[in-house]
């Protein structure tokens, strides 16, 4: 007797519950990890995207074996590279009722996705965020969301602040959570593609300032791999400055919102956290794009709201607030200062 692959009756159509969007870009050597990962998460009411972001290592074969072996894998190939246009590829070609992400260079417990599913539905909000485990080499770290209350649904616009401490907005990951369906309706679940990193900055704080309700789950599954070459994250190039447009637009955002007064000295206050972080590695920048990286942090910090920016200085720790002030003052050219 031939045994035939179980499946759904004949002209029944399952109704797909979950859809996982993951962008693959030249990611050969950890791809199979990640398909790996979403054979052990499948279910007849799950799809996995397999988005090729333009790979040109081995990657392009990887994901065609998957798309004929991977059950619910659906395959689609861009014609430009960029990580955010590939995850709204993704979201355009979407049929679940949830979506959510993973990257090519990461991976997922078995059964993750389904207790993302039953997390985001028992608690009947619009998005959840989940801690994640970060690994760098053989070193295994729980990264959790800087919000302590679990399982409890609350605004997100309500976990901003405080300014002076960590919180969900400084949690910008796309791949650590769920997202309903009707956040994609109101726009909120598309990332900007004109960014080429920090592209989850502006994404993160309009989907706290926008949603009706969040939470996070008491769940951990998901494995970020930090360290990977390709990644914008360990690249010095130009590129990198892009998160001087990307917290340009939190400013901007947040100063049209009708509490722009509460909210935008927390924007303030991250965005010179960041200026400062990439000051204290400017090593990895090539020399020219370290120039650039002074100059356009300095006329990014006159473009701040002057004395919410005084107020964030003097907030904080003598040595970044003194870099930062004399930072300011740093002259710079027209087109050192352009992004």
């Amino acid at each position: 007797m031939v045994k035939t692959k179980a499946g759904p009756p004949p002209n029944v159509i399952c109704v797909v519950k979950l859809s996982v969007i993951v962008p693959f870009y030249n990611v050969q050597q950890y791809a199979p990890d990640a398909i790996r990962s979403l054979r052990a998460n499948a279910r007849e009411d799950f799809e996995f995207i397999l988005v090729d972001d333009c790979s040109t290592d081995g990657t392009k074969e990887i994901l065609e074996q998957a798309e004929r072996d991977l059950p619910g894998a659906v395959l689609i190939r861009r014609s430009e590279n960029g990580v955010a246009a590939a995850r709204n590829t993704g979201i355009d070609a979407a049929r679940g009722e949830y979506l959510t992400f993973m990257d090519g260079d990461d991976w997922a417990a078995p059964g993750y996705f389904a207790q993302l599913l039953d997390s985001i539905e028992h608690l009947g909000c619009d998005f959840v965020r989940t801690d994640h485990v970060r690994c760098t080499g053989a070193q295994r770290t729980v990264h959790r969301v800087p919000f302590g209350p679990r399982n409890v649904v609350v605004p997100p616009r309500s976990v901003i602040l405080p300014a002076e401490r960590s919180t969900p907005v400084d949690y910008p990951y796309s791949w650590a959570g769920a997202y309903h369906r009707r956040l994609v309706d109101e726009g909120l679940l598309h990332m900007p593609e004109d960014l080429r990193t920090a592209e989850d900055r502006p994404w993160i704080w309009a989907l706290h300032r926008k949603a009706k309700s969040f939470a996070v789950p008491d769940l951990l599954g998901i494995f970020y791999r930090r360290g990977v070459t390709s990644s914008l994250t360990q690249i010095g190039d130009t590129r990198q400055l892009d998160f001087i447009r990307s917290f340009d637009r939190v400013l901007a955002e947040t100063a049209e919102d009708p509490e722009a007064d509460r909210f935008l000295p927390k924007a303030v206050r991250t965005y010179c956290a960041i200026i400062t972080h990439h000051l204290a590695t400017i090593e990895k920048f090539e020399p020219q794009v370290a120039r650039k990286l002074r100059s356009m942090s300095a006329a990014a910090l006159r473009r701040m709201p002057q004395d919410l920016l005084n107020d964030t200085l003097n907030s904080m720790d003598l040595a970044r607030a003194s870099q930062l002030r004399r930072l300011r003052r740093r002259p710079s050219t027209a087109g050192e200062a352009a992004a």
